[in-house]
């Protein structure tokens, strides 16, 4: 191995922290801990909000956010662990487009930031100071990239999609008025 530089530190901090926040982040929704509501009361969620069936959705959810933001901060199999986070914020995402862009309105900007970040260090690796770089870079090599992002990008498109179009049918018919009546004497 030849001289770390500012760029390997760099990735090792950025690895660390997106990867320990995902982690938490999937952690509170499989088990419970930093004050989430398990899988159990996610699930409860994810089913009230449209992915169904909600325990499924919230493991899903759990697995790819724990278990990719763990790979991201250890630096191992960076691609797929990249890509199944930002599929995982991608699907938080949806759900908070809605109400805009910033997170303190109730908006897509921390899962927005959180897949970005993830989808970057896919791309560009995880450095010289990671599992990855230690292996020889086996679950990390160029082809795996595109595979990995393509295939998180059919099931995300297929996951979101269902649950967009189970809201637009859970609301069909539902208008609210166009003119407000007004009381005439």
């Amino acid at each position: 191995m030849t001289c770390i530089d500012r760029r390997d530190v760099g990735l090792l901090l950025l690895r660390l922290g997106t990867g320990g926040v995902l982690a938490a982040h999937g952690a509170q929704k499989l088990f419970g801990w930093f004050g989430g509501a398990g899988l159990e009361g996610t699930g409860q969620f994810m089913e009230s909000v449209g992915y169904r069936p909600g325990k499924a959705s919230a493991t899903a959810a759990g697995l790819a956010e724990a278990g990719g933001g763990a790979l991201l901060a250890l630096g191992l199999a960076t691609p797929a662990a990249g890509a199944a986070a930002a599929g995982a914020m991608a699907g938080a995402a949806a759900l908070h487009a809605p109400n805009g862009f910033f997170a303190q309105e109730g908006g897509y900007e921390y899962a927005a930031s959180l897949g970005l970040t993830a989808t970057s260090l896919a791309i560009a690796g995880p450095g010289r100071l990671s599992l990855d770089a230690a292996l020889g870079n086996l679950v990390n090599r160029r082809w795996m990239v595109p595979v990995a992002f393509a295939a998180t990008a059919a099931v995300t498109a297929l996951v979101v999609g269902a649950r967009n179009q189970r809201m637009r049918t859970q609301t069909e018919g539902q208008q609210e008025a166009l003119f407000e009546e007004e009381e005439f004497e």
